[in-house]
């Protein structure tokens, strides 16, 4: 099994590395330590940081991301979702929701006091 260093996931998976440090201690990916105290990842790694970073563009977030650590190795872009992995993403989407609402409700407050603003 080839390992790579921080640097060298980083670049491969376009992450910096205080993303990898991050993903590590939200438990997500795992590194040895070698004889130096450098992080040795396994080249599979490259997969699971590409499956991470899937999750958060889709809008969730790494705490809803750890219900993935199973299937994380794989390739999930094309794998048939999980129940549990649907009800996670119904939950991200209704919180995404309830922000936009907020939002907009704020933009429509401001956009009314500035047309008053500008009447007066």
């Amino acid at each position: 099994m080839c390992r790579m260093r921080i640097g060298e996931l980083a670049e491969a998976t376009g992450v910096t590395p205080r993303a990898l440090r991050h993903y590590e201690e939200a438990g997500l990916i795992t590194a040895e330590r070698a004889a130096n105290g450098y992080r040795d990842y396994p080249d599979a790694t490259v997969v699971r940081v590409r499956n991470i970073r899937h999750l958060l563009a889709a809008g969730l977030t790494l705490d809803d991301a750890l219900a993935f650590r199973a299937c994380l190795d794989g390739d999930m872009t094309v794998a048939a979702p999980s129940e549990a992995g649907l009800r996670i993403a119904e939950q991200r989407l209704a919180v995404l929701d309830a922000r936009i609402a907020a939002q907009s409700e704020l933009r429509d407050r401001l956009a009314t006091a500035l047309r008053g603003a500008r009447r007066a």
